[in-house]
């Protein structure tokens, strides 16, 4: 049984193992792969692994023998798949496997931009401390979030987790989801309408799924609902804001900041208008990095295949 897989460096960069495939089957890896070399490089391999090589309806046409798409991501909107489901192409999916890093990381960008510790951790090895008059200073405003209400935009297994470590701060929780479940809140937690949310969120952090409602959800539009100086999280997808609307509002005070581990187009090309925006921190997707997440992904991605090579499919989101 030939393996592709298409582009493997980012989930191991060598520091995790491909043995749990190549006890499955032949495999070959590639770290990168450029669309011109798709076709190519899975060849008549029946089972083909990518994460963000795209697997089209012409890349179906080419590679025959093509059988069975295993994303290493939780989104599969790289492959075609209508065009999937058209041909019996087994396509399966990630699910749920960074939640924990997820949360973790829209916490830390919260606490970035409350307490700016990276910038004073500089500062002193800079030697400003040392030539301080006083035994300590600041050089931004810093923020306590105990008492605080942060807006939780999305409320699956990552705006969940977000919500339990926030409570955990003190904060209380408002909720704007499209299938409100009461038995998921807890302590100081509600449901609230997306404008209700918006006015009265010190903080707005991002995680839903990026469909057509909810693509520019934070836009020109529903910025002028926001608490003025507010602060934005997006963990979820890039496209979720419309980029040129936050950088006017963080430049006019609307939002006090915004910070982000996911962009529209990534990477980001020169003249994104988050690039260089005032009170914006940007990350380059790595909330689904650690090794312990990677690990959860590489070991579903083996187990889903093996499952399908067992005639079990799991985790199948086309083709059956």
């Amino acid at each position: 049984m030939k393996i592709v897989i298409l582009d493997g460096h980012v989930l191991n960069p060598g520091d995790l193992s491909w043995d749990g495939f190549r006890a499955l089957g032949e495999v070959t890896v590639y770290e990168r792969t450029a669309p011109g070399d798709t076709v190519a490089r899975i060849g008549d391999a029946p089972c083909v692994i990518t994460n963000k090589v795209l697997i089209t309806r012409e890349v179906m046409d080419a590679c025959p023998n093509l059988r069975y798409v295993g994303v290493l991501a939780t989104g599969y909107n790289v492959v075609d798949i209508e065009e999937a489901n058209r041909r019996g192409i087994i396509v399966t999916n990630i699910p749920a496997y960074s939640t924990p890093s997820v949360a973790q990381m829209a916490i830390a960008l919260l606490l970035e931009v409350c307490l700016h510790v990276g910038a004073h951790s500089q500062s002193v090895h800079a030697g400003d401390w040392t030539a301080c008059r006083d035994f300590s200073y600041w050089h931004y405003p810093l923020i306590e979030l105990s008492g605080k209400t942060m807006g939780i935009i999305g409320f699956g297994s990552t705006g969940q987790a977000t919500a339990r470590v926030a409570q955990a701060l003190g904060m209380r929780i408002l909720v704007h989801t499209r299938t409100q479940r009461p038995e998921l809140l807890t302590g100081d937690m509600r449901f609230a309408a997306l404008d209700e949310l918006l006015a009265q969120s010190d903080v707005v952090s991002l995680h839903c799924p990026l469909t057509a409602a909810t693509q520019h959800l934070i836009c020109e539009k529903t910025l002028t609902h926001i608490r003025r100086g507010a602060i934005v999280i997006n963990t979820g997808r890039g496209p979720l804001v419309d980029d040129a609307a936050v950088r006017r509002a963080l430049e006019d005070g609307t939002l006090s900041a915004y910070a982000a581990d996911v962009l529209t187009v990534e990477p980001p090309r020169e003249g994104n208008p988050l690039l260089g925006a005032p009170n914006c921190i940007l990350t380059p997707h790595i909330a689904w990095a650690p090794l312990e997440s990677r690990t959860r992904l590489m070991n579903t991605a083996v187990s889903n295949l093996r499952a399908y090579l067992e005639g079990t499919a799991r985790n199948v989101v086309a083709g059956l």
